[in-house]
């Protein structure tokens, strides 16, 4: 006798005595199937295309069209988070319409004022230049200068076109100490 013959035997003394249940009364619920229509795929696909679209590569740029900076240590993935705009944006100071000495005052005062109530994520609002006499974009160049000299900041880039672009900047902020 083989195995699979003593396998038989000892199943079938095992199941002796044991009876066929009859079947229940009630019919189980039908489960709906997904659709195999792979729309979340297709979503996701869409998404990529709009963010490569939207986030342009800054090499590929303008050189001075765009500010950026960051502080020495500051980790890859917390300035790229900044530069795609995934920190939510506390608060926003226009300098539109100011001079010089008016656009220094109100950054420094923002700023501090940002920095004592924990803010980590601004937005600042210099423009383009356009309304300036043939010399550019001359707050862009300044703020540039103030941002890179304040120790609470922690890094800046040029807006997302959807907030404003090359005229204005994200600036990441220092935890209070």
């Amino acid at each position: 006798m083989s195995t699979h013959d003593d396998d038989l035997n000892e199943f079938r003394r095992a199941m002796h005595g044991v009876r066929r249940q009859a079947p229940a009364g009630r019919v189980g619920r039908h489960r709906v199937m997904p659709s195999p229509d792979p729309h979340l795929s297709r979503a996701d696909d869409r998404a990529v295309l709009e963010e490569m679209l939207w986030e342009p590569d800054p090499d590929e740029l303008e050189h001075g069209e765009t500010l950026i900076y960051r502080a020495p240590g500051l980790q890859d993935g917390v300035f790229r988070r900044l530069r795609r705009r995934h920190y939510r944006i506390e608060k926003v100071l226009d300098l539109h319409g100011m001079n010089r000495a008016q656009a220094r005052i109100a950054v420094n005062e923002f700023l501090g004022s940002c920095v004592d109530a924990g803010t980590r994520c601004v937005r600042i609002i210099h423009g383009k230049g356009n309304g300036s006499p043939n010399s550019g974009p001359i707050l862009k160049r300044l703020l540039d200068g103030w941002l890179r000299k304040r120790k609470d900041v922690l890094a800046f880039c040029s807006a997302q076109p959807v907030d404003g672009g090359s005229g204005a900047v994200y600036v990441l902020l220092r935890a209070k100490a």
